[in-house]
């Protein structure tokens, strides 16, 4: 296959609406209130799973980076919930604040993430993990510390992505937990090549995603996960300072025990926007190729793209999509 052209039929740029998919439905919840509050309520509804030694996977963002998800509602969730949790984080592929250990610590003070330990899971080196039926990888290579944690909370701030088209839980995994040298390049570099990022679209999405399974089938029934819908620029929290504007509604925060149905149900909310509210991230991620992530995780058994939407705001009533953005509208059953 081209690393640069789709395989046809795979369908990386085409959304699948909720009424052509199949299989069971998991919950996803919901809340409107994008605070350090509403994080902590919405995390009640998915700490159940979360025991031990817990690691905390966020994207903690380059130097001042404007986007990322506040330190003051982590620093929230941290004191009240998850006391004894260590923030975990790899070094970075590309050169800027975070490819050494040294450099991305000093990034770490900068943005204001020293209110809990940070474990930089590849400062020591990698270790390898098993990938069940994939395509590309039969291990994946992570930080060498990850396999010692009983738990693990993704924490992602979703928004767009320059290759990925978004980033939602599977990238913040995907990309996140593969090792700064090793990992990141299996995942984006065709050995040989001289360009860095020679893999793109389909191909990416799929070699992203098996590295998310490597880590999710590690943690198997121990593993929760978190999306917060704020500044969502089409740029990921990698480009610090650079990010495009945001020009797409912030929405709220959503969580489940299932990692398709929560990056899908993210998705779905903001292909119900208004053209007017969505047009960048959608061209964003359907010029990517994003959805692909979508159906690959699907294919390798990570979960469902169908599920119930439970607004936690009232009463736990289920909700689509349309009714979440608009919100003003009365709520429905699906």
């Amino acid at each position: 296959m081209s690393v640069n052209k789709p395989a046809p039929g795979m369908g990386g740029d085409r959304y699948v609406p909720y009424e052509e998919r199949t299989g069971k439905e998991s919950a996803v919840f919901f809340t409107r209130d994008l605070s350090a509050d509403g994080l902590e309520k919405i995390y009640g509804r998915v700490k159940e799973v979360l025991d031990g030694r817990i690691a905390v996977k966020l994207h903690t963002g380059e130097k001042n980076g404007p986007n990322i998800i506040p330190r003051e509602w982590v620093k929230q969730l941290f004191e009240k919930e998850l006391s004894d949790a260590t923030i975990v984080e790899t070094n970075a592929y590309y050169e800027g604040d975070r490819d050494t250990t040294e450099k991305h610590r000093e990034t770490l003070k900068v943005n204001g993430w020293t209110f809990a330990p940070v474990d930089i899971m590849d400062e020591n080196g990698t270790v390898m993990l098993p990938v069940n039926n994939g395509k590309w990888f039969t291990e994946m290579s992570v930080g060498k510390s990850l396999p010692e944690y009983d738990s693990f909370l993704t924490l992602t701030h979703f928004k767009g992505h320059a290759m990925a088209g978004f980033g939602g839980s599977n990238k913040n995994i995907g990309i996140g937990c593969a090792d700064g040298k090793i990992g990141k390049a299996m995942i984006h570099t065709t050995p040989s090549q001289n360009d860095q990022w020679d893999i793109v679209e389909e191909e990416l999405m799929e070699r992203m995603t098996e590295s998310t399974k490597s880590v999710v089938d590690r943690f198997a029934n121990k593993i929760a996960f978190i999306n917060v819908m704020r500044n969502m620029s089409v740029s990921c929290d990698c480009e610090g300072v650079n990010a495009a504007p945001v020009v797409t509604p912030n929405v709220g925060i959503c969580a489940s025990l299932d990692i398709l149905a929560l990056d899908q149900a993210c998705v779905d909310i903001v292909y119900a926007m208004t053209k007017a509210e969505n047009h960048a991230l959608v061209e964003r991620i359907e010029t990517r190729h994003g959805l692909r992530q979508l159906s690959y995780m699907k294919e390798l058994g990570m979960g469902s793209d169908r599920y119930t939407l439970i607004d936690i705001d009232n009463g736990d009533k289920t909700v689509r999509p349309a009714d979440v953005v608009v919100g003003l509208l009365p709520f429905k059953s699906w």
